[in-house]
């Protein structure tokens, strides 16, 4: 096995380094976070829904409907719902194939 030239070692360590100080910068955010949602849960909102919410933010409204469609016919066909669903949700079931 062939050692690695000096200019490929340097490489190889700042890329080792800069990914080690963005994994401690992902740790810190991530603890920043878990005090946004203490705090939030502290002035008595409920973290699951926020959780939900923000989760939900991130797509776009299409995506929301679509989702939001196939849970509908599931949940029907699990008999979690009395209705079945409505046209409009078997139509875009059908699209999204």
């Amino acid at each position: 096995m062939s050692t690695l030239q000096a200019s490929a070692q340097n490489q190889l360590r700042q890329f080792v380094e800069q990914i080690e100080r963005l994994e401690e910068e992902k740790k810190q955010l991530a603890s920043d976070i878990r005090d946004k949602y203490t705090e939030a849960k502290a002035v008595g909102f409920d973290v699951k829904a926020l959780r939900q919410i923000v989760r939900l933010r991130k797509k776009s409204n299409q995506e929301r409907q679509e989702e939001e469609s196939i849970l509908e016919v599931y949940m029907h066909a699990l008999g979690m719902l009395d209705e079945p669903p409505s046209a409009h949700v078997v139509d875009a079931m059908i699209a999204a194939e």
